[in-house]
């Protein structure tokens, strides 16, 4: 199953993001926070996470860190999905675990087919 978590503080961005990507036939699950996003990765999601940078309390690049200083990175991507216009310095640091940068607003048949093709770099369980 191709698997993706949104991780964005707006709602609207959450169910629009998750209408387009179930309707492509993936399964997807959302956290509305930093915080939220390590809960769903302890719980053992794996796949593509879609992580907003702009988010209160714990902000994209310090979740993207928190993955990674808690050993919850094996088996996820991480692609950012922000309205800002360019990375900001904390990206410096933190590149080698992000695999791409799609600014909001974006056209959904676009992010289908990045979605698709990040995907597809994950191994399915049991291959």
């Amino acid at each position: 199953m191709k698997d993706i978590l949104i991780v964005d503080d707006e709602e609207m961005v959450r169910y629009s993001v998750k209408r387009i990507m179930e309707a492509s036939g993936c399964r997807v699950t959302t956290a509305a926070s930093g915080t939220e996003c390590i809960e769903r990765l302890r719980e053992g999601f794996r796949g593509l996470i879609l992580m907003d940078i702009v988010m209160p309390g714990m902000d994209g690049w310090d979740t993207v860190q928190a993955v990674v200083d808690e050993k919850l990175y094996d088996g996820n991507l991480v692609c950012m999905l922000t309205g800002q216009e360019e990375p900001d310095i904390k990206m410096e640091h933190l590149k080698e675990y992000v695999l791409d940068y799609l600014r909001k607003p974006f056209e959904a048949k676009r992010l289908v087919q990045v979605c698709e093709e990040y995907l597809s770099y994950l191994k399915s369980p049991g291959s």
